[in-house]
């Protein structure tokens, strides 16, 4: 027995209680025996996993007891769906153990009151024909349908009947069958009946599946044919269907039936218990040899089965529609999805094909958390909520069902239908789980098809694997584009609970040596820069480790690993104390000796190696800073390269965006400002400036420009 059929018990214990009595075959059903099939009926008592086999077979020997010598009519009553086919198969089992005729007459393949009628006479008679000694019967059948029927119906009288030069003969026998009269053939057909030792049944299936004037053509055929003896018709049908096509101008349905039918039996609904149990086990056989199916949460799957799953599923028909509809789609997600969340949806699709249509366009309203905190309005929730109470009313009569899925797969929406609130920590979680709850699960689901931004979280879930080996670390995130790197390392913030003490040192001196590395690839104006990025998961690192103590220590073993001042700086302004930056995660005193260390380094590094520094203006500034309050000094080189190395180090883009327009508009800038700070004069930053220029080149034509506007007084509107 599967994982999913082991839950039953769990299960069972919020189900509805079933007084109904369990019989020897329902407890011996062959939990494991149903394979995933399409909806197609069973035939053998060994197919059969409800435990119908025992009341077929007590209805078959019911029907062989009848007296039948003036015919006989049996109903097989139910609503679709509930198995009648599969019930007068098992009866049949039985029957053809007492060597009775079978004829199975199905009136939906045929269309139009004119075919149903030519098909019903040419298949019963084409039928007994093939049976040994009922050669005659089936003729004299074939001739009495012919009377009741015109001539436009020849060229399909039946499959024994050839084409061409035989059509004179037929319609030879249909004129003499005229002159004789209906009344002596029914006689002739009636004299060969009565002779016969055994009954000849006919079944009649999907009565409920033909149009109302079909149904009425039907049952005017079957009252055509009742009363000839020794021949039985079981018609199979959804009473409340048929009832109401029978109905017409002062004849009711049922009384109408009434006087047809001598016998008729109820397909009984499968009791609770006995359905749940086919459900799970049919679960269980469709993904049992799947390898990737997504995870499952056993504390959660026995409120989405009872609440969501179970309600949509009422018939045998319909395990078999969920069964064969989950094997593909699980298979196909592979383990990206989780399990419990896709065996709740697909029982939306497949049963509430409304609802499903809509979750696409509600995505928003379904994963949108509740995120007040930073913002988030209430104005903005109104066409949210509008989207869920459009999921609701679709829903109709199934509203609790909806109601419930929310719930249960989308907590962030429960704040639209009750007092019930989640925020954008939630996220991370949802992620992990592979919830749908989570935009990136849902539309992996939805469009199957995994978007960038789960792509990221695919490879930081492999990346946080390594973290603790620094060569291994940094092999794999410098094995991916590299313009996916900053947003796989952005994703490493899902796994911050699960950082390794020891994960610290190797993963943030990869981390910080790949800073200044990567390209700026903000998706918009709001985005957080790359550097920014990759120092949030650094600082949730060096966090992690919450003694200050072993922080200092942390700092101090890898600071020497890392290979620009830029980087170190970033390093020790994110622990110190320094206003607007620093998060104090060491003491004031190890923060001004990390800085003042770094401040010297910075001030005995060669032209080269300051060249080189991808923030060089910051670097050096911050170093005069610190040096200028110990009473240092810090010589900037006079150097060209290093000046123009300055300037463009001192570049920035500043974006705008007008309400009414998604343009975003870029502006170079300069940090003018700050230059000065550095130099400590102006006139001094505007002679380097004019000395740069005998040996700047083609690429660097730009930036003078744009120095050269700043010294002739040119500032941004909005400077």
């Amino acid at each position: 027995m599967g994982l999913i059929s082991k839950l039953f018990k769990q299960i069972r214990k919020s189900e509805p209680a079933d007084n109904t009595t369990e019989t020897a075959a329902q407890a011996n059903l062959k939990l494991n025996s149903m394979k995933i099939t399409g909806d197609n009926p069973i035939t053998l008592p060994e197919e059969d996993t409800i435990g119908r086999t025992s009341f077929a077979q007590s209805f078959a020997k019911q029907i062989l007891s009848l007296d039948v010598s003036k015919g006989s009519v049996v109903g097989v009553l139910g609503a679709w769906g509930l198995g009648k086919t599969s019930f007068i198969n098992l009866a049949r089992n039985e029957l053809n153990q007492d060597n009775i005729t079978v004829l199975d007459f199905n009136p939906w393949m045929f269309s139009g009151t004119e075919q149903l009628m030519q098909s019903f006479f040419s298949e019963l008679s084409a039928q007994l024909r093939l049976k040994p000694g009922l050669n005659e019967i089936g003729e004299a059948i074939g001739t009495y349908g012919d009377l009741f029927i015109g001539m436009g119906w020849l060229p399909i009288v039946g499959p024994w009947i050839e084409r061409g030069h035989k059509a004179t003969e037929v319609i030879s026998k249909v004129l003499q069958g005229r002159k004789e009269g209906v009344g002596a053939h029914r006689k002739k057909i009636e004299d060969v009946l009565t002779k016969l030792d055994k009954r000849i049944i006919v079944v009649i299936d999907d009565i409920d599946r033909l149009s109302t004037a079909e149904i009425r053509d039907i049952f005017k055929l079957v009252r055509l044919t009742a009363n000839f003896p020794n021949i039985l018709y079981i018609v199979a049908f959804d009473r409340i269907r048929v009832e109401n096509a029978l109905n017409e101008e002062g004849i009711n349905g049922r009384d109408y039936l009434e006087k047809i039918l001598q016998v008729a039996i109820d397909i009984p609904p499968i009791p609770y218990q006995i359905l749940s149990t086919q459900i799970l086990t049919a679960v269980d056989n469709a993904i049992q040899d799947i390898e990737k199916a997504g995870p499952f949460d056993k504390q959660i799957w026995p409120d989405i089965f009872v609440e969501i799953i179970r309600p949509l599923i009422r018939t045998m028909r319909d395990v078999r529609r969920y069964a064969v509809n989950i094997r593909g789609t699980v298979a196909s997600l592979g383990c990206e999805v989780a399990l419990t969340d896709v065996l709740a949806l697909e029982a939306i699709r497949i049963f509430m094909p409304d609802v499903f249509k809509f979750l696409h366009s509600s995505i928003d309203a379904l994963t949108t958390t509740d995120d007040h905190i930073s913002g988030y309005s209430r104005n903005a929730d109104k066409p949210l909520k509008a989207k869920i109470e459009k999921l609701i009313e679709v829903s109709g009569d199934n509203s609790n069902i909806v109601r419930d899925m929310i719930c249960r797969l989308f907590p962030a929406a429960r704040r639209h239908i009750e007092n019930n609130s989640y925020g954008a920590e939630w996220k991370k979680e949802w992620l992990q789980e592979r919830r749908v709850a989570h935009e990136d699960i849902l539309r992996l689901y939805l469009e199957h098809y995994a978007g960038d931004h789960f792509k990221a979280f695919l490879h930081a879930e492999k990346a946080q694997l390594f973290m603790d080996n620094r060569e291994i670390f940094d092999h794999y995130l410098r094995s991916l584009d590299v313009s996916e790197i900053t947003d796989v390392i952005t994703a490493l913030e899902v796994y911050e609970d699960q950082y390794k003490s020891e994960s610290v040192k190797p993963a943030s001196i990869v981390l910080l040596n790949l800073l200044h590395t990567l390209p700026d690839n903000r998706a918009n104006m709001f985005d957080y820069d790359v550097s920014t990025k990759v120092r949030r998961v650094v600082y949730r690192l060096i966090r992690s480790l919450k003694d200050p103590n072993l922080i200092e220590s942390a700092v101090k073993s890898i600071l020497p690993e890392i290979t620009t001042l830029s980087a170190k700086f970033d390093l020790i302004s994110m622990v110190g104390h320094i206003e607007g930056q620093g998060h104090k995660l060491i003491s004031v005193e190890a923060a001004k000796q990390l800085e003042g260390t770094w401040a010297i380094e910075v001030k005995a590094v060669s032209d080269d190696i300051l060249l080189k520094e991808p923030d060089l203006l910051r670097v050096l500034l911050r170093a005069k800073r610190y040096l200028t309050e110990s009473g240092e000094q810090i010589v900037v080189s006079n150097t060209a390269e290093l000046t123009l190395a300055l300037l463009k180090s001192s570049q920035s883009e500043a974006m705008s965006q007008t309400i009414d327009s998604r343009t975003v508009r870029k502006e170079t800038r300069l940090a003018w400002d700050a230059l000065i700070e550095l130099y400590g004069d102006e006139g001094i930053l505007k002679n380097r400036i004019d000395q740069a220029k005998d040996s700047a080149s083609l690429d660097d034509k730009e930036i003078i420009e744009l120095a050269d506007k700043y010294k002739n007084g040119w500032r941004p509107e909005s400077f």
